[in-house]
């Protein structure tokens, strides 16, 4: 098995909205970037929503992201996974970001959206929020993975406007 580590989160305090992935796939994790397959339909969706387009340089998509309120990160922060599937992940070796501790940082966090399954089913095994925080809305999106191609690209911008709304932004 190999041990992979998620990326540190990309955020500033007055997000509004947190994307959580499950942990960045082998292409991602070579890069150094969110969500850096070509395949991947996360960067052609957020530049549709949001004006970070796929074509524009890596840190500028990151701060258009940022700009919108929008914040990103992994829940699992270091597990046991051979490639880049989801399904590849030993469950017992999966140990979660500090997902309270960010929560907490940027308090204005009213919706949490999860990239796919694993992502939201990570969440509910290995993270526990405090009583005392404000507890955000959570919504599952189909994912923006390769390996997810059962949605087209459309349907999947459809789903995910619901990003945009939360960010009270005109939908395309």
């Amino acid at each position: 098995m190999f041990v992979v580590s998620s990326f540190p989160p990309v955020f500033r305090e007055d997000a509004r909205v947190l994307v959580l992935g499950s942990m960045p796939g082998v292409a991602s994790l070579t890069a150094g970037q969110y969500y850096a397959h070509p395949r991947n339909a996360f960067w052609p969706i957020m530049g549709t929503l949001l004006g970070a387009d796929p074509q524009l340089p890596y840190a500028d998509r990151l701060r258009r992201l940022q700009d919108a309120g929008v914040a990103l990160w992994d829940v699992i922060a270091h597990c046991e996974r051979p490639g880049s599937l989801d399904s590849a992940i030993a469950p017992a070796s999966v140990i979660a970001n500090d997902l309270p501790g960010l929560l907490t940082l940027c308090s204005g966090i009213r919706h949490v959206f999860f990239n796919g399954s694993a992502a939201e089913t990570a969440f509910r095994r290995h993270v526990k929020l405090p009583a005392g925080l404000p507890q955000p809305q959570f919504m599952r999106l189909p994912s923006t993975s390769p390996a997810h191609a059962a949605r087209s690209l459309t349907e999947k911008i459809a789903a995910w406007s619901a990003v945009a709304a939360a960010l009270d932004r005109p939908l395309p």
